[in-house]
């Protein structure tokens, strides 16, 4: 494993899965590198991920960085690696971007001029692999502690980690919540335990789930993935009365978030 040293003397760590070139690790190093000499604030790590497994029809990249502890995340698909690389460079440097803009105004955060999504790229996720219903399990488990935090500050979370939904406690009312995408508008939209408020809506930023969320066991979430095709699910685990996120992974298998006791 090799590191790029920038002006910054940041290290980009590349690792590779499958049949990957060492020349396409040395474009990621290039490419990654050329995004973080402009960062005015330290970058702490920079790790990238290349992966082009054997008959596979695509290749994907994915990058970690953490400037100055705040952790920023990227992840794309193309039908080549050095073409994946290309669009990472592109969509790392936007992730950055609105996190940059978005420290600096400090508290208030919110441009007329500018909405608190960013769909851009989306076309270039990585596509999930097809694997039947019945061969499908929950592969793995992470349990964290969540962040208790405004919506709009887990709108800026979601778009700087490129997820499709963020999991946290709602500063106001300590209900566990999520943000996610909304499929049909790519805008972000709120769910949570509580009752939900739909005044909290702010200038069309977000739109707040007027439905209950469901109370059910892991395996009753997983049975109902599987029915709706839903790329996640949002329950209250029975077991724990807390909020917990059943999704999709790219491997064709189910990951579960909870949150820590």
């Amino acid at each position: 494993m090799s590191g790029l040293k920038t002006r910054q003397e940041v290290d980009v760590q590349v690792r590779t899965r499958g049949r990957v070139p060492h020349s396409a690790a040395e474009y990621a190093q290039e490419k990654v590198a050329a995004v973080l000499v402009h960062l005015s604030e330290p970058v702490l790590a920079a790790r990238v991920k290349l992966t082009r497994a054997a008959g596979a029809p695509e290749a994907t990249a994915q990058a970690m960085v953490d400037v100055n502890g705040r952790p920023v995340r990227a992840h794309v698909a193309a039908t080549t690696l050095f073409e994946a690389v290309d669009l990472l460079q592109d969509r790392l440097r936007a992730r950055l971007a609105r996190v940059r803009r978005h420290a600096s105004r400090g508290s208030d955060r919110h441009s007329p001029d500018e909405p608190w999504w960013d769909s851009a790229g989306d076309a270039h996720r990585p596509r999930r692999r097809h694997v039947p219903a019945e061969e499908r399990g929950v592969v793995r488990r992470k349990a964290f502690f969540l962040a208790r935090q405004t919506p709009e500050d887990a709108v800026i979370d979601l778009e700087a980690m490129d997820h499709g939904f963020w999991l946290f406690t709602d500063l106001a009312t300590g209900h566990d919540s999520v943000v996610y995408r909304d499929p049909r508008t790519g805008r972000p939209r709120m769910a949570s335990l509580g009752t939900p408020r739909p005044e909290r809506e702010r200038a069309g930023e977000f739109t707040v789930s007027a439905s209950p969320v469901p109370a059910s066991t892991v395996d009753e979430a997983v049975q109902r993935l599987r029915l709706t095709g839903l790329p996640f699910v949002f329950f209250r685990d029975t077991a724990t009365g807390r909020g917990s996120v059943l999704y999709h992974r790219y491997d064709g298998h189910y990951g579960l978030i909870t949150p820590a006791p």
